[in-house]
């Protein structure tokens, strides 16, 4: 079964708010599986665009990483992220 991938791009705006997601969204990451591959740190960006901070989380499949996404637990936490940052989010299946 191929895994499912989130990437996750934000330009924080306020980050006491944004740290109130970052502790909310562990509920629904615990749930799902889900397991940090990138987390922020150092980046270039060599093409294109990209916002401030880039996070890629990893499920053990694509339909998990799905269901965490439009869970209620991920919902709730999702409503700091709306109210601090600006952000982007693709959810892609990987390869088998």
């Amino acid at each position: 079964m191929a895994k499912g991938y989130w990437f996750f791009q934000a330009t924080v705006r306020d980050m006491e708010t944004y740290k109130k997601y970052i502790a909310a969204d562990r509920v629904s990451f615990e749930k799902f599986g889900a397991r940090y591959l990138v987390r922020g740190g150092e980046h270039q960006i060599v093409e294109g665009k990209a916002r401030d901070r880039q996070v890629v989380i990893e499920f053990d499949s694509y339909e998990k990483a799905l269901a965490c996404y439009h869970s209620p637990e991920y919902q709730a936490a999702a409503k700091f992220r709306f109210a601090s940052a600006d952000s982007d989010v693709v959810i892609v299946k990987g390869v088998d």
